[in-house]
C-alpha cells in the first residue's frame, strides 16, 4: 500500500517520540553518584577517585557531583543532603567521621556507600575501601634504596593511620632488599593537606643526610627539588612536575573498584564488602610508574631486580607483606 503523506507524518511522530521517549530512558539509566572529599580535590588520594568517576562520566554512565574540603563536623549534614537528592551510590572518605557516616548509611538503606576506611564494610550497603598499592610502594622503595649514596632516606606521612603505614613499611622493606645498610628517619605533619608544612619537615631531614625522600604528601618533592634530591612519588605520578627530582612513583588506580562498584549498583548488587584487593597490581588497580625522564639513570642491574620483583609479584610468586603498624626511623 503506498505510503500517504497522512501515514508518513504519523510515522514520523511515531520515530520522533519513540526517540525521545529512548532518551530520556537513557537519561534516567545515568546513575547519580556524589563524593564527599574532605580535602582539595586536587589532593593525591582524592585525585584518584575523582579521576576514575570523571571517567565513568566520559563513557556517558553516570552523573557526578561532588563536594570538597568538607569539614569533620559537617561531612554527616553533607551526606544526608546528597542521599535525600536521590544519589543512588555515594563515594567519600569516612577515615575521621566512621560514626557519623555509618550512622547516615543505617538511615538510607536504598542507597549504596563506598567509602575510604580503616574499619570493616557494614551490613547491608556500606562497603569499605582503600588504597592497597603496597606492592608497588615496595618496587619503589628498591629504586630508593639503590640510589641513595648517604644511605639515608627521609620519609614523611601525613598521618600514622594503617592506609600510610603499610604503604610506608612496604616502602622500606623493598629498600633493605637491595640496601641492608639504608636508615630511615620518618615523620608525621598529622594533617592531609599541608604542604608547606610537609616541606619544613622534608627540609630537616635533608640536612640531616637524606638524599631520598619519600614524597606521601605533596610539598616533600618541592624540597628535594631545592635542595637537589631525589625523591620517591606515591598514589600519582608528578615527574612532569619534577623531572630532575621524582625518580619513580607508586600509582593508585582507582578505576577497578569505582567500575565494580558502579555496576554493582545498576544491577542492584551492591554488597557490603571490601574492596580494596581491587586496588592491588592484579586488578590493575596499582602499578610502578615508568622511569620517564630517570630511564637511563638508575643502574641497569638495579632496574633488572625491580623488574624481576615485579613480575615475581604479578604471578603470585612474591607476596609484599601488609603491615599496618606504625613505621618507626633508624636513622642515628
Amino acid at each position: 500500500m503506498p505510503l500517504t503523506r497522512r501515514h508518513s507524518l504519523a510515522a514520523t511522530l511515531a520515530v520522533a517520540t519513540l526517540a525521545a521517549w529512548s532518551g530520556t530512558a537513557f537519561a534516567q539509566a545515568k546513575l547519580k553518584v556524589a563524593a564527599i572529599y574532605t580535602v582539595p580535590v586536587e589532593q593525591q588520594w582524592v585525585s584518584r577517585i575523582d579521576k576514575a568517576l570523571k571517567a565513568a562520566v566520559a563513557r556517558g554512565e553516570i552523573e557526578y557531583v561532588f563536594s570538597e574540603n568538607v569539614s569533620n563536623a559537617d561531612y554527616e549534614r553533607v551526606m544526608r543532603g546528597y542521599a535525600e537528592k536521590g544519589h543512588t551510590l555515594i563515594v567519600g572518605e569516612s577515615f575521621a567521621v566512621e560514626a557519623a557516616a555509618r550512622k547516615v548509611a543505617k538511615d538510607y538503606p536504598k542507597v549504596s556507600f563506598l567509602m575510604g576506611s580503616s574499619g570493616k564494610p557494614q551490613e547491608p550497603n556500606f562497603g569499605v575501601f582503600d588504597n592497597y598499592i603496597q606492592e608497588p610502594a615496595y618496587l619503589t622503595g628498591m629504586i630508593a634504596g639503590g640510589m641513595t649514596k648517604s644511605n639515608k632516606i627521609g620519609m614523611v606521612g601525613g598521618y600514622p593511620i594503617p592506609e600510610v603505614n603499610r604503604l610506608m613499611n612496604a616502602f622500606m622493606a623493598g629498600a633493605k632488599e637491595v640496601n641492608p645498610k639504608v636508615e630511615f628517619t620518618v615523620s608525621f605533619i598529622n594533617s592531609w593537606f599541608d604542604p608547606p608544612k610537609a616541606k619544613e619537615a622534608a627540609f630537616a631531614m635533608i640536612d640531616k643526610g637524606a638524599d631520598v625522600m619519600y614524597a606521601e604528601r605533596f610539598g616533600v618533592s618541592d624540597a628535594a627539588k631545592e635542595r637537589k634530591v631525589l625523591a620517591i612519588g606515591n598514589v600519582i605520578n608528578t615527574q612532569d612536575k619534577y623531572p630532575e627530582t621524582v625518580v619513580a612513583s607508586a600509582l593508585w588506580n582507582m578505576e577497578p573498584t569505582i567500575d565494580l562498584a558502579i555496576k554493582a549498583v545498576k544491577d542492584g548488587k551492591f554488597k557490603a564488602d571490601d574492596y580494596g584487593i581491587y586496588s592491588t597490581m592484579k586488578h590493575k588497580g596499582s602499578e610502578l610508574a615508568p622511569l620517564g625522564t630517570f630511564e637511563g639513570k638508575v643502574p641497569a642491574d638495579l632496574v633488572a631486580k625491580v623488574k624481576a620483583k615485579e613480575a615475581a609479584i604479578r604471578d603470585g610468586k612474591f607476596a609484599v607483606k601488609v603491615d599496618d603498624g606504625q613505621p618507626k626511623g633508624s636513622a642515628k
